[in-house]
């Protein structure tokens, strides 16, 4: 099987030895697996006559570890039996256009996980509104009167920029601040970008919970990202801000109807942040699953589990055999 990773430009950088990311342990599973895995980034995607296209780089595992051959190769996607579409946020412009060139691609012959188009519709703070009532109360708007009298209302809040990722941008805000009218001036710069505003939830001091989805089911294994350097979230992915957490009951119960639905949305891989048992993000684009840490923190493997699960469900999608691979006319 031929299997395209369209990976964040910065993890290309440091592909090698990156354990802490999981398309690391995804990739190596993968060729153990005997898979061909190849990867790209969104500046290296393009259309032509109608078909998209990539360069993109073969990787091979040596030593427990993955590395990848230097020489750009360019391939039609449909080519590709599997793509794992997975650069990081922020969402921008350059983001948006790559979800674009894969609407050319023919998924009869290509699974594309997560969907590019199911991304594009799905905004990661925004669309936790899905699920009003398993998360906290919020409102989204550039208004500074609307802020304000939700401020009011709620005594502290937390105000997101709605493209961003990792905690970039993230700010909290008390009645009664000296700095309000800045803050929020500043987050919404000067009312004319639309912001999520949710109300504080006092356990946040504790990090929030990374709940797991494989399509319909939610993982038992979970962990708990702890604030990172004085700040009130995470920030920083190194070991001592990661700490073994127990999905309850309860969160089993309220998460499942929201895999199901993500899952029906071709969003089957994602992580929920969790504080509370209540959702502040569903994460889509290109979720951790802190393979790394849950595999030493609940005695696992869980990038079988995962490579599994997905080589499952491209063996379950119908396709028709690619006519086409290499492209062998230059641009």
């Amino acid at each position: 099987m031929d299997i395209l990773f369209v990976i964040d430009r910065l993890e290309l950088k440091y592909f090698e030895f990156n354990n802490h990311v999981t398309n690391f342990w995804l990739i190596r599973e993968m060729l153990r697996e005997n898979c061909n895995v190849w990867i790209t980034t969104i500046d290296n995607l393009g259309v032509k006559r109608g078909k998209a296209y990539t360069n993109c780089y073969k990787t091979f595992e040596q030593n427990d570890n993955i590395f990848y051959d230097k020489e750009l190769i360019k391939r039609e996607i449909e080519s590709f039996e599997l793509v794992m579409f997975r650069p990081d946020p922020p969402v921008d412009l350059d983001y948006i256009n790559a979800t674009y060139v894969f609407d050319f691609v023919d998924t009869k012959n290509t699974l594309i996980l997560n969907n590019p188009r199911a991304i594009r519709n799905f905004n990661e703070k925004m669309h936790t509104c899905k699920f009003l009532d398993l998360m906290p109360e919020n409102i989204v708007t550039s208004s500074r009167a609307d802020i304000l009298d939700f401020l009011k209302i709620n005594e502290e809040i937390v105000l997101k920029p709605l493209n961003g990722c990792f905690g970039s941008g993230v700010m909290t805000l008390k009645k009664g601040d000296k700095n309000t009218s800045v803050i929020i001036n500043s987050m919404t710069q000067d009312g004319k970008r639309i912001i999520m505003v949710q109300k504080y939830i006092p356990k946040a001091k504790f990090g929030d919970k990374r709940v797991l989805f494989l399509g319909n089911e939610v993982l038992d294994e979970c962990i708990q990202k702890l604030p990172s350097n004085n700040d009130f979230k995470f920030n920083e992915h190194c070991d001592s801000n990661i700490v073994k957490a127990e999905l309850t009951p309860s969160e089993k119960e309220k998460f499942t109807p929201v895999a199901h639905e993500l899952n029906k949305m071709g969003l089957p891989t994602v992580g929920l942040d969790v504080i509370d048992e209540k959702i502040i993000e569903i994460n889509v684009t290109s979720p951790c699953y802190f393979i790394k840490e849950i595999n030493q923190l609940h005695n696992v493997n869980l990038e079988k589990r995962i490579t599994k699960f997905i080589l499952g469900k491209n063996n379950a999608e119908p396709h028709t055999i690619p006519q086409k691979g290499l492209i062998v006319n230059p641009l």
